[in-house]
């Protein structure tokens, strides 16, 4: 049911109680230093071993210092705006839900006691499985690549059932989204029917990592993608021009495929993201053009999920100073390159959503996932689009996010026997008493919002609101993934992304793909050669969506 019809319906029956008032507070965050300097642990980028290392602030910027006794002092870029990185740690809400049936007990050292063990904090907003390295591009960025590693690994189809079922198991929520990657994880034999098993098993959220090829190549193939329960496509997308992707991806004509995508999701009735890997003096330029394409598309595409790029090989100094690029500087050049969103102001740490999970866990009677993530690990904001008119209003332009979350969050906090009726009731009151109707525009009402802030977890919310009332949320968000230049154990234990592996474990992000890098270790383990795996499947080598041959 939706939050408005609910409202509605408990309105007459709850008239007259009253409502506790919430007075303003500060809000809770995580269990972590807060503020500058901080010592936190690190990692060596030679040898990895774990070290102590230094947070401050120095010329308006968040550094990183440490020192491994065998290889010498590192200094690397966090925030190149530390107001910035201090407002996200402010508005960092509570730690997460832990995980009641972590795969380790007893572990002593993050991150290498991984596959999660019971030191890990948050869980899982989303479950990834890598479902082949082989990919139908080399791009000279990828960290995932069966021509460079020289195996090839692809689960089969009953392992990668095995693995979900294990997602499906993890307490006291498990993730109701799982992203399928790669590799191109469309070029998996049995890609089709991994979808229709995940969705009979009960995930509501299916979307794959993926450049694109085999959808804005094939339309056919893209029905097939969306009736076997994909619903979001994240579509690789570093600009608005064929030149950028010849210096990312090495390769002309992917602008092209890259338009026909969209236009085949569209027709298909798919979701898109847009994710782009973002290298300062390469593409940088280019945020606000991914930005301007994601409005001009927001029938179809629902939000942006900016990535500065992490060095996950050996680099020089020069170089990595010349193209690390950090989420200030992603929030400033959106500003710079558009006005939409002013980088001080309308920027969130990703965990502020966590009330809204709460109050939505209340409301339905069950668990509903939140991401509780390290305030280092992303910042986003919401903008709504009007179909019709293609208007674009910040969410923090109409709402006093700052106000409303802490209300919020104390209010669904309360220990209140008739929680359901009062939390839905007091929401609305609370969304009135910090909407800025003078702001508003197009129709804009706090009861649309709250349609709207429904739809993120309700897809069928989120159809509803844009058939009836024209609106469009769309995320605008960075992600920034650690490397060993920039690596705090705090952020791992945090983690809300989780990859799901055939030994029966699940890693955080940032101890799968680098850190431990778990990746190569499993990777190893359940793989063929690449040249015996080209003998046994001679047939795929003459596929037509292989831009690159394997």
């Amino acid at each position: 049911m939706a939050i408005g019809d609910l409202i509605r319906n408990i309105k007459e029956k709850a008239s007259g109680r009253k409502i506790t008032t919430i007075e303003p507070y500060y809000p809770p965050t995580q269990n972590v230093p807060i503020g500058l300097p901080k010592q936190v642990e690190s990692l060596c980028p030679e040898c990895r071993r774990l070290i102590p290392a230094k947070i401050l602030e120095r010329d308006g910027q968040v550094i990183m210092e440490k020192t491994c006794p065998d290889h010498g002092f590192v200094r690397d870029v966090v925030y190149s705006d530390a107001e910035l990185y201090k407002k996200a740690e402010r508005w960092t809400y509570e730690d997460g839900d832990r995980i009641l049936n972590p795969q380790i007990t007893g572990a002593k050292v993050c991150p290498d006691d991984c596959g999660v063990c019971d030191l890990h904090i948050s869980h899982a907003a989303v479950a990834n499985i890598d479902l082949t390295n082989r990919c139908n591009l080399r791009c000279p960025i990828c960290f995932a690549n069966a021509n460079v590693q020289g195996y090839v690994y692809e689960p089969t189809y009953e392992q990668v059932l095995e693995m979900l079922a294990m997602v499906r198991n993890i307490k006291p929520v498990f993730p109701p989204g799982v992203q399928f990657s790669g590799g191109e994880p469309t070029i998996h034999p049995r890609f089709l029917d991994i979808l229709k098993a995940t969705r009979a098993m009960g995930f509501s959220h299916l979307q794959i990592a993926s450049n694109g090829i085999r959808i804005g190549k094939d339309l056919e193939f893209a029905r097939k993608c969306k009736e076997a329960g994909l619903y979001t496509v994240y579509l690789q997308f570093d600009g608005t021009g064929d030149e950028v992707y010849q210096k990312t991806r090495g390769l002309s004509g992917l602008w092209e495929l890259k338009v026909k995508a969209v236009e085949n999701a569209r027709e298909s009735g798919l979701r898109i993201v847009l994710v782009p890997t973002i290298i300062k003096t390469i593409n940088d330029h280019q945020v606000g053009n991914i930005l301007q394409f994601t409005i001009d598309n927001s029938d179809v595409i629902s939000g942006i999920s900016y990535q500065p790029v992490a060095f996950t090989g050996r680099i020089s100094v020069e170089e990595r100073e010349r193209q690390r690029y950090t989420l200030s500087d992603l929030a400033k050049d959106i500003e710079s390159q558009t006005g939409y969103l002013k980088a001080r102001e309308d920027w969130y740490p990703l965990s502020v959503t966590s009330p809204f999970s709460k109050l939505l866990s209340a409301i339905w009677k069950y668990e509903v996932m939140k991401i509780t993530s390290h305030a280092d690990c992303g910042i986003g904001s919401y903008i709504f689009v009007n179909s019709q008119t293609k208007s674009v209003t910040p969410i923090t332009k109409i709402i006093d996010i700052e106000g409303f979350t802490m209300d919020l969050n104390k209010l669904v906090k309360q220990k209140i026997s008739h929680i359901r009726a009062l939390t839905a009731l007091s929401a609305q009151r609370l969304l009135k008493k910090h909407f800025r109707e003078e702001e508003a525009k197009d129709g804009m009402t706090p009861e649309i919002c709250l349609e709207l802030f429904q739809g993120v977890v309700d897809k069928e919310a989120q159809k509803r609101v844009e058939l009836i009332y024209n609106w469009n949320m769309v995320l605008v968000g960075g992600m920034h993934f650690q490397d060993a230049y920039n690596y705090n154990v705090d952020r791992v234990k945090r983690c809300s992304i989780h990859y799901a592996a055939p030994n029966g474990r699940m890693y955080p992000f940032c101890t799968y793909n680098s850190g431990p890098v778990f990746r190569e270790k499993i990777e190893r383990q359940y793989s063929i050669p690449l040249e015996e795996w080209r003998q046994r499947h001679r047939h795929l080598e003459e596929d037509r969506y292989f831009l690159y041959r394997t």
